[in-house]
């Protein structure tokens, strides 16, 4: 696999701190380019995914190690950015929420557990599952995507190995393939940063997608924090053309900025 291929680099602990750094950035720097490539997968895969969620499906993540880190993060920021239910966008981690602080030993090795896993949310055919696996051989993501695309749900999955046992196993794969390592294997390094910026291109197109973004703003975010209440603020007085006075009554009568804006032009 490519991901295990030997770095183009050697005697690293030789190597002065500032070529360390040095070297970690040109390898990163690869990154984008070879998400590039991914554009028309990652397309295809929105497209696909947006359709099943207009009509009521959820998108699910399903991933081991940083992997499944990475699906989680993904996840969890979609409800405080664009006003969605927590249950709209799933992350699940082999071992359990506990996995992602600490790993969980020979977690990622149960093809059945992620299907178990899903479960707990009632899973329907309407769903989006996505396995998120670096290599492209983790056992929990190949079997939970057998299983759901059994049971109909459409499928995705993001990899950084070409022709991947993942891949086969979904209708839509995306893969990012960065090349090796810095240090000989350690996905969670480019492959790591690749799977970010997939995601970040997935969830983001999604909810633009649904309606979730007017303009450039996020206008149905929540205002659980100081610095989110005065971005929201800025947003109605630049939209409105209103004092900051008038911004946070209608942030307070109405909830948020979409319904703010809405219900001053009403």
């Amino acid at each position: 696999m490519i991901t295990e291929t030997p770095s183009h680099y050697d005697n690293l602990e030789q190597m002065s701190i500032h070529d360390l750094l040095v070297n970690i950035n040109n390898e990163d720097k690869t990154v984008p380019m070879a998400v590039e490539k991914a554009i028309p997968q990652i397309e295809a895969l929105v497209m696909a995914t947006v359709e099943r969620m207009r009509n009521g499906g959820r998108l699910f993540y399903i991933g081991a190690g940083t992997s499944g880190r990475l699906g989680v993060v993904d996840a969890s920021e979609c409800p405080p950015t664009y006003g969605v239910p927590f249950d709209m966008v799933i992350g699940l981690i082999a071992g359990g929420d506990g996995a992602i602080r600490k790993a969980v030993e020979f977690a990622e090795d149960d093809s059945k557990q992620a299907w178990h896993d899903m479960q707990a949310y009632t899973l329907t055919p309407q769903d989006v599952v996505v396995g998120i696996a670096a290599s492209g051989r983790t056992p929990y993501v190949i079997g939970g995507l057998q299983q759901a695309r059994e049971f109909g749900c459409l499928t995705g999955c993001v990899v950084c190995n070409p022709g991947s046992a993942v891949a086969a196993a979904c209708e839509f794969p995306v893969e990012a393939v960065v090349g090796p390592e810095f240090v000989t294997g350690s996905t969670r390094m480019k492959s790591g940063t690749a799977q970010k910026l997939v995601l970040n291109m997935l969830s983001t197109s999604i909810m633009i997608r649904l309606g979730k973004v007017k303009g450039n703003k996020m206008v149905d975010m929540q205002l659980s924090n100081i610095k989110l209440q005065d971005r929201a603020a800025k947003m109605v007085m630049s939209e409105l053309g209103v004092s900051r006075e008038v911004a946070e009554e209608l942030l307070a009568k109405f909830g948020n900025v979409r319904g703010a804006i809405e219900g001053y032009s009403a």
